[in-house]
């Protein structure tokens, strides 16, 4: 490959990408910034971090909030991918940035997984946790957000977020579970 027009086609790339920034950033100023939408992924955030925090099991802090930033960075992970390869949009966001929307991959659904983590008591009961979770998310909670514009479904299917959801808790769940073990 010819370095020069490697460079050429990078700095396209850059340009497109440079746009793309300051699209965002003017279209979030003027549309995303205090509106409904994001006055609601704002509060709402913050109700799930209190709740968390009053229905936290302090004794085990450490193993829940390993379970918790495992299954953010898979959330954050995915949705990157997912944006990227325009499956998936967000109208309206609490902040411009990557990952697009901070508040769901970063708040809402780690809490979630965090408080379904804690309170299962076996194995079984956290399956079954998990699978109705993930229903009420894939089903319920994105129809919901794409109603309130904060997501937008391009070339997905809630279908498809069902296994999703489930995969993202069960593996966590193994991860830390291997990991206790190889603790003791």
């Amino acid at each position: 490959m010819n370095f020069m027009v490697y460079t050429a086609e990078w700095n396209d790339v850059l340009k497109l990408r440079l746009k793309l920034k300051e699209t965002n950033l003017d279209y979030w100023l003027h549309h995303n910034l205090f509106s409904f939408s994001w006055w609601f992924l704002l509060i709402t955030m913050i109700l799930f971090l209190i709740l968390w925090w009053l229905l936290l099991d302090k004794s085990r802090m450490m193993e829940i909030l390993l379970y918790g930033f495992l299954v953010t960075t898979l959330v954050i992970l995915l949705d990157i991918i997912g944006v990227s390869y325009v499956l998936w949009g967000y109208p309206n966001m609490l902040t411009p940035l990557i990952p697009p929307i901070l508040a769901i991959d970063i708040g809402h659904l780690p809490f979630i997984y965090m408080i379904i983590y804690q309170y299962s008591s076996s194995r079984k009961s956290f399956f079954i946790l998990m699978v109705i979770t993930s229903f009420f998310l894939a089903f319920i909670f994105e129809p919901l957000a794409a109603w309130l514009r904060i997501y937008e479904l391009n070339n997905w299917r809630h279908i498809y977020s069902f296994p999703i959801y489930f995969v993202i808790g069960v593996l966590c769940k193994w991860f830390i579970s291997k990991i206790k073990k190889l603790e003791s």
